[in-house]
């Protein structure tokens, strides 16, 4: 039976999105993973996100919470909000009470990835924040650490990312991810699938 790998997700201008579509790419290149995107609820109004300039939402399921349950393996990725989670991601983790209570998540492994605005915006702070969600779940947090290797130590260009989880940086906006964070948000995907696919084969 397929390890399945969830990559939940929230973007409002696209930048996680993009980064979310390598990941998925990355685990399903590991044989017996089977790979799933999906987004998390908008909590803003239309009008609201119109006047931000926000582009319409990628054709991907909207996740309900008893529905991370049948995941072996889960990625969650969210652009920053003050060195935070965004609002939206948070309400979603807010919605989960009852897979608290029952400790459905309990003894899941899961990754995080994210995107800032700039390169003092939050990049470790974002991630160190949102491990206190899969904490009182009792997931298990997968860093990538450094094992994307000689990319975790590229100086001749802006690069996102730490060893908490693949990033970008997204400017005023216009920025879009850069081949190198792509290629570590594939990376973090492949990285997770084994780590998922090990997870339950000694269940």
């Amino acid at each position: 039976m397929a390890t399945k790998v969830y990559i939940v997700y929230y973007s409002m201008y696209g930048h996680v999105a993009k980064l979310a579509e390598q990941i998925q790419k990355g685990a399903a290149s590991v044989e017996g993973v089977e790979a799933k995107l999906w987004q998390v609820p908008e909590t803003l109004p239309e009008e609201v996100l119109g006047k931000l300039g926000a582009p319409p939402k990628r054709d991907v399921p909207i996740i309900a919470p008893h529905e991370l349950d049948e995941a072996d393996g889960l990625i969650f990725g969210f652009p920053t909000r003050y060195g935070m989670m965004c609002a939206q991601f948070k309400a979603f983790f807010d919605s989960t009470g009852g897979l608290w209570r029952t400790q459905k998540l309990a003894g899941k492994p899961a990754g995080i990835f994210f995107s800032t605005g700039s390169q003092g915006g939050g990049q470790e702070t974002t991630a160190l924040t949102a491990i206190t969600q899969l904490a009182h779940h009792g997931m298990i947090f997968v860093p990538i650490g450094y094992t994307f290797g000689a990319g975790m130590f590229e100086m001749e260009e802006v690069k996102g990312g730490s060893p908490y989880g693949a990033g970008t940086y997204a400017g005023d906006g216009t920025r879009q991810p850069s081949e190198l964070e792509l290629e570590q948000a594939f990376h973090q995907g492949k990285y997770m699938a084994g780590i998922a696919k090990k997870f339950k084969g000694s269940a």
